[in-house]
Order: structure tokens, then C-alpha cells, then sequence
């Protein structure tokens, strides 16, 4: 059976955690989780702990000092992912915005209908966005409008953040040389792995924005984003070095 594992950053997550915990747990198929969390004051580290007792083999945790962004959570987690032997390895938001659910249909994107990174899309079969308000809505849906207009890259949801990669992909990606460290994160995995010949897939979900807790959204990752798609468009993308 394949290896798979889910990381999932977090960062105040504590009314979330153990029920998304339990949920992706209770699929079949059996899916490990990687949490990271930037040392959460509200105790999110602490309810991982006590369920790694649960679960012993299939949740891990590495524990960060502060909020040191999303973008470098996922890297860390895709290094950890490589060393222990993962096959397929997927990002999720702890909020229930992404239903884990859709994990088995990304995962069979990828290891029975030959993509190489599968992405949970709100747009590739128009809007499909629960409970945001409606400048959020147009907001992130123009900000990929503007993307695949610079980039030329044929994914309509180009900073989702619900995805699974194939192994292959994280390996020949040069992850010590990813840029962009907030949202604009997003962006730059997804048109690395296009740019490198990896087929890309959007495979349709339903984004339901988070009941509890609080959004980790600010007005600089956008900025981040905006300049550092422009500068993406002129970077020359190599697959990394073999060792």
C-alpha cells in the first residue's frame, strides 16, 4: 500500500485540531498526519500530544518556535515527508475549509488517473466558495485570474492550498530554493511543478470557510504575492541537484 501523509500546519487551532484529526483518521486507506505547529500559545501542541497516544503510528508533530509562515511549515514537512519514505503527501488547512472527505479523490488524481499533483479547486468548475464574504470571494478569484494571465499556467485555482504531490515531484523540486513564503507559497510549488513537466490536475471541492477559530490571513501576503508572481515569470525554474 502506498504511503501517504497529510501535513497540516497550525497555528490556534485548538477548537479544530482533534476533530480534523479524528476525521482524517477515520478514512480508509490509511492516511499518516504530519502536524506542524509555530508554537501555538492556545495549547493546539499539547491535544496532538495527548492524541499521538491514540495514535501512535500514524501522528507525528515536529513543534516550531513562533510563527515562522506557511510557506516554510509546508517545506519542513515536505523534507520530513522525503526522509520517511511517503509516496504521496498532501497539504490541508486545519479549519474544515478543506473536507477531508476529498482526500481519497485526490489521492486516486494521482495514483490511478496519472497526474502528479492533484489540486482541490473552488474554481475550476465556477465558484465553488461557502460562507466568505463576497470581496473575499472576487478578491481570490481575480488574484488567480491574475496569476494565469502572468504565468500562463492553465490551473484555475492557482493558491489553493489543498493538494497532493507524488513523491517524484518533491524530490526533483529544489525546495531550498522556494522564494515565496506566505500564501504566495501557493503560486510558486504549482508553477515549479508545471514549468518542470509534472501534469497538473484540478479535481473540483466545495470551500467552506472555517465555523471556529480565527483566519491567519493578512494584507502583506498578498502584496508578497502580487511582486513575486512577476518575478516568478523571470526566474529560470531547474529541478534540483542530485546529491
Amino acid at each position: 500500500m502506498d504511503k501517504k501523509v497529510v501535513i497540516i500546519p497550525t497555528y490556534n487551532e485548538k477548537e479544530n485540531i482533534e476533530a480534523i484529526l479524528r476525521k482524517v483518521f477515520s478514512l480508509e486507506g490509511d492516511y499518516h498526519v504530519l502536524v506542524i505547529d509555530d508554537g501555538s500559545p492556545d495549547g493546539t501542541a499539547a491535544i496532538v500530544k495527548d492524541l499521538q497516544a491514540a495514535f501512535p503510528e500514524r501522528l507525528h508533530m515536529i513543534e516550531r518556535a513562533g510563527k515562522l509562515g506557511l510557506g516554510t511549515a509546508y517545506l519542513t514537512g515536505f523534507k520530513w515527508a522525503l526522509a520517511n519514505g511517503y509516496d504521496y503527501v498532501f497539504e490541508m488547512d486545519a479549519d474544515f475549509s478543506h473536507d477531508p472527505d476529498d482526500l481519497p479523490r485526490l489521492y486516486k488524481a494521482c495514483a490511478e488517473e496519472g497526474a502528479d499533483l492533484a489540486i482541490g479547486s473552488r474554481y475550476c468548475n465556477g465558484v465553488s466558495v461557502v460562507n466568505w464574504p463576497i470581496g473575499r470571494i472576487v478578491m481570490s478569484y481575480y488574484a488567480s485570474v491574475y496569476v494565469r494571465m502572468v504565468l500562463g499556467m492553465k490551473v484555475y485555482d492557482t493558491t489553493a492550498g489543498f493538494k497532493c504531490y507524488s513523491r517524484k515531484v518533491l524530490e526533483t523540486i529544489d525546495l531550498d530554493n522556494v522564494q515565496m513564503k506566505g500564501y504566495g507559497f501557493q503560486v510558486e510549488m504549482k508553477y515549479t511543478a508545471y514549468k518542470l513537466g509534472f501534469k497538473v490536475r484540478e479535481v473540483p471541492i466545495i470551500f467552506i470557510n472555517r465555523r471556529l477559530g480565527t483566519s491567519k490571513m493578512s494584507g502583506g501576503i498578498f502584496g508578497e504575492a502580487f511582486w513575486g508572481v512577476i518575478r516568478l515569470k523571470f526566474r529560470k525554474i531547474q529541478p534540483r541537484r542530485a546529491v
